[in-house]
């Protein structure tokens, strides 16, 4: 049965494969933007994708706005829908807290009470770094009493967007289970390209990993053998988050969107060369040092690297229990990752890489 559904983030990577999921599925799709002059080429790229763009309407707002700054007849038509999407975020290494906070933090609970107000279930884009206990303790975060946590502190070690993100996720619970709404949380690991047809866009983390590797500047391996970044593919992202919304059960639950069979990192940059015809990394270089290089001035800037993105690279395994379990559930198995890795790099190096 077909519903109406909101989504912020809709221009963005994701965005743009969950409009065209949720289209093509028969949704009408009530999509934020901020200009939305531009909602005819998001319409073209929609199709692109398999979606159906007569299902594709834009309302004007910003998250950061109180209300999101939508107009009395946006809010009815917001109103009609009965999901919303929150995927809208800024991403970039650098962001000072005080932006960071501005637009993913308060922009997530302007989202929130837009969503409690109209008792409408809220489905929230959160991280996989959030399901990693030992890391959120060792960077101050009190995961089971999350208000003792010192904020400032916590971006000051991570940086504004993966703070900004860590303090967005508790924020938003405290505040719906306040108000007594639903809300369903998935947590992707880092997102690579479409298991068919590789695309991805510019600016993703995984794009500028590929388009590093190709221009020779991953002179060593961080981490060591036991250090993966873990992956999962934009189509089985998106087809997870449209189960789990449209899911009863999974109100006010999480899930974790990862591929636990994800190799480690030295042998996901060696698949990569061997698409990519160049030379992989041989060398591992500890984190920690990396870490010290970086603030080398002009290193990070000449690599093309932050440090901040170092996060996310990790030795921490997940318990994938109960994802496995909706998977059986919903019937839903990941593409071939080898696969969907080649793709994806040649997808970057035919169309993103100059």
């Amino acid at each position: 049965m077909s519903v109406e559904c909101f989504v912020t983030g809709g221009s963005g990577f994701v965005g743009q494969h969950l409009v065209a999921r949720l289209t093509a599925t028969g949704h009408k799709t009530w999509v934020l933007m901020r200009s939305p002059e531009n909602i005819e080429r998001l319409k073209e790229q929609v199709g692109r994708l398999g979606g159906n763009p007569a299902h594709i309407h834009a309302v004007e707002g910003d998250i950061s706005k109180e209300g999101l700054g939508l107009s009395e007849v946006d809010r009815h038509y917001v109103a009609s829908a009965s999901v919303i999407f929150h995927l809208a975020a800024q991403f970039c290494w650098g962001l000072t807290m005080e932006r960071a906070r501005t637009v993913n933090v308060q922009g997530a609970l302007n989202v929130a009470r837009l969503a409690a107000n109209q008792r409408i279930r809220l489905v929230m884009v959160g991280g996989f770094m959030l399901q990693n206990l030992s890391h959120l303790a060792s960077i101050g975060v009190d995961h089971q009493h999350p208000e003792n946590t010192h904020w400032p502190a916590v971006y000051g070690r991570v940086g504004g967007y993966e703070g900004s993100k860590l303090e967005s996720h508790f924020e938003v619970i405290r505040y719906m289970h306040e108000a007594g709404a639903d809300y369903t949380i998935v947590h992707p690991a880092t997102v690579c390209g479409h298991s068919e047809s590789g695309h991805i866009v510019e600016g993703q983390p995984m794009a500028e990993l590929i388009r590093n590797l190709a221009q020779g500047r991953f002179k060593a391996i961080p981490g060591s053998a036991s250090h993966w970044l873990p992956l999962v593919s934009v189509d089985y992202l998106v087809t997870l988050i449209t189960r789990v919304a449209f899911d009863p059960a999974m109100a006010n639950r999480q899930v974790l969107a990862l591929y636990k069979h994800t190799p480690n990192l030295q042998g996901m940059l060696t698949q990569m060369a061997q698409t990519l015809e160049v030379k992989p990394p041989r060398h591992h270089v500890s984190i920690r040092l990396l870490r010290w290089l970086l603030k080398i001035p002009g290193l990070a800037t000449r690599f093309s690297i932050s440090a901040e993105s170092l996060n996310f690279i990790q030795t921490q395994r997940f318990d994938m229990s109960g994802t496995e379990c909706l998977e059986r559930k919903y019937q839903l198995t990941h593409p071939d990752m080898a696969r969907t890795l080649e793709k994806t790099v040649r997808y970057v190096k035919g169309s993103l890489i100059t």
